[in-house]
Parts: structure tokens; C-alpha cells; sequence
């Protein structure tokens, strides 16, 4: 599975440019789903139909990553830029980037209040050009972080672990799953790190009568981190709440049953901030109920993320467990 992950974290695919990560799942699943399509937005939709009699199920991982998009270039071929997603300064000063047709750059700052945590308008990307007219970069050009995947064992690293991982346990999941009695939309959603767009549209037209969002969470067991229950190694997360939604009490409990029938190794999360494809899934249409289950990932929104490989594997374990079985909230 280790080269199904590195694919994905290592490919070009900022919000509103998943084209290259599409391509990729959309070659992995097709062996294994009853028919796949891309909507309106994006999405890229897989569907098992399964034997009949069960439930119309849509899982959702997002294939986006955050990213920059340049909005001007100066007289000298500097590039500055503005945010897509959830970009935070401190973690851009030196860091590459690369643009969709291989690009790179380095992120550079002003030389002025050294030592202070630069905004967001002191930032530029350096190209290696001289000039406004040599500098291949242009207005609306996007780019994203340029890390290799790194595997330390039991560890994993990588720039888009938010949800790359996600998209890789969805697939495995798909390819290990056989026979089911129920109709499973595993769905690869668009732009969720700008607002939850592509799962609103995408829960919209499937349709579904429950739904299950994979995502990572944050973790409470590096030096001094915020309080949280949640840490590498310890299993999967499954969410209790976030800043976005309540998830489904029936559906967590399912979650909670099936995990220890299976004896696999689980948390549950409490997430300060953020939230997930889960809360557009859950408010779209009349409704659904929706559960959401967390991959812990250390250093979120920073090129170098960090999930544990077990936890991974025990992600995969549990909804292939949950999707053999009839559902009972």
C-alpha cells in the first residue's frame, strides 16, 4: 500500500486543480467499482452496487491539498501570492513549491523586522528569475507544496497527508471489500479546503442514506501540543465532534461496536477546530446521518505531515468491517 501513498501525497493537486490526483484514483478503482463518473465540480464518484438489500452508503475523502496562487509578479520576476486553504506563514519561509507544469520555486521573505512571523504580504516566491518578462509564473498560476514522501517504517511523511491518506485507505478499502449488500459511493470530493464544496454537491446528487467522511485529525502527544485525546499509533479516531458538526450518535456507535467486534485498536476524537466533508454531508438535502473516521496526522497543514502506518491499515481494516455487515445505528 506504501506506493499507493506515495503516489497520491506526491502528486500536484491544490483546491480547484485535483486533475492529476483524479487521474490517479481514477486508474486504481477501476477494476473494483461498478462504474465511476466525475460530476459537474469534479468529484470523481465510484460506486460498488453490491448484492441488494442494504444501504445506500457515500464515503467521502478529499483529494485536495492547500496551496498558494500567484497574484502578482514585480519588476524583478518575484512572485507574490495568496493563500488556498488554510496556509499558515510559519511554516513558509524556505519551503519549495512547485507549479502545475513542474515549476519550482523557493518561498522567500522581506528582510525587514527580522525574527518577526511574517504576513502573508511580505512573502514571495523566487523563481530564479530576472525580470517581470523572463519569470514564467503568471497572475491565477497555482501552486502547492514540493516535499518527496518520506517512509521512516512505522511512520509516514508527507506534504498531503490532509486527505491523500484518506484517498489511499478509500481505495484499499474498495479493492479489499468483495461482496456487500450495499450500494457504496466511494467519492473523491473537490475543494474541501476552501469550504466543503465539491462533498455539498457531490452528497447532493448521490443521494445517500448514511454517510462515513475519512479525514485526518490532529494529535495531542508531541511536546506541549493542545489537550487532546488523540495520538500516532493508537489506532484510528473516531469523531465525536468538531467545530463543524455533531457527528451521528447511531453511527458512532456502530463505529465503536464494529472496531472492538474486530478487535481493532480505536480513539475517539474531540477536534478543537476544523472539520470535515462530514458536516456538508450531513446538512445537505434533507439530511443524513454521518460519522467520520480520522486518521491522526501530526503537523496538519505543513509540507511535512506525519500519520503511523498501522493506523492506516487499521482505517482500511475498519471500514471494510463496517461495509460487510448490515448497519445498525
Amino acid at each position: 500500500m506504501k506506493e499507493l501513498i506515495r503516489s497520491l501525497v506526491e502528486a500536484y493537486g491544490p483546491s480547484g486543480s485535483e486533475g492529476q490526483v483524479r487521474e490517479l484514483i481514477s486508474a486504481q478503482v477501476q477494476g473494483a467499482a461498478t462504474s465511476v463518473r466525475t460530476d459537474a465540480l469534479g468529484n470523481l464518484i465510484a460506486t460498488v452496487k453490491g448484492t441488494g438489500g442494504g444501504r445506500r452508503i457515500m464515503l467521502a475523502a478529499h483529494m485536495d491539498e492547500i496551496g498558494l496562487v500567484a497574484s502578482y509578479v514585480d519588476e524583478k520576476g518575484f512572485v507574490r501570492f495568496q493563500p488556498i486553504g488554510g496556509v499558515s506563514t510559519r511554516t513558509l519561509v524556505g519551503g519549495r513549491v512547485r507549479f502545475a507544469g513542474g515549476l519550482r520555486g523557493v518561498i522567500g521573505a522581506e528582510q525587514k523586522d527580522v525574527g518577526d512571523l511574517p504576513r502573508i504580504d511580505q512573502l514571495f516566491i523566487d523563481v530564479g528569475a530576472r525580470s517581470r518578462e523572463s519569470c514564467p509564473v503568471a497572475v491565477g498560476d497555482v501552486a502547492c507544496f514540493d516535499r518527496p514522501f518520506v517512509d521512516l517504517g512505522e511512520r509516514l511523511v508527507a506534504k498531503a497527508f490532509d486527505d491523500r491518506i484518506a484517498c489511499a485507505v478509500l481505495i484499499q478499502a474498495m479493492q479489499e471489500l468483495g461482496e456487500t449488500a450495499h450500494e457504496v459511493s466511494f467519492v473523491f470530493t473537490v475543494q474541501e479546503e476552501v469550504g466543503l464544496r465539491g462533498a455539498q454537491t457531490a452528497a447532493y446528487g448521490v443521494d445517500a442514506e448514511l454517510g462515513i467522511a475519512v479525514d485526518v485529525t490532529l494529535t495531542g502527544d508531541t511536546p506541549q501540543a493542545r489537550t487532546m485525546a488523540v495520538g500516532l499509533g493508537a489506532g484510528p479516531a473516531i469523531k465525536v465532534k468538531d467545530r463543524g458538526m455533531l457527528a451521528h450518535q447511531g453511527v458512532r456507535r456502530w463505529m465503536e461496536r464494529t472496531a472492538q467486534a474486530e478487535g481493532i485498536p480505536y480513539q475517539l476524537e474531540v477536534l478543537e477546530a476544523g472539520t470535515t466533508d462530514g458536516m456538508a454531508m450531513q446538512t445537505t438535502r434533507a439530511g443524513i446521518p454521518v460519522g467520520v473516521l480520522s486518521i491522526p496526522s501530526r503537523y496538519v497543514h505543513t509540507p511535512s505531515e506525519m500519520v503511523d502506518y498501522q493506523d492506516v491499515l487499521n482505517s482500511v481494516r475498519l471500514l471494510v468491517a463496517l461495509l460487510k455487515k448490515p448497519v445498525e445505528l
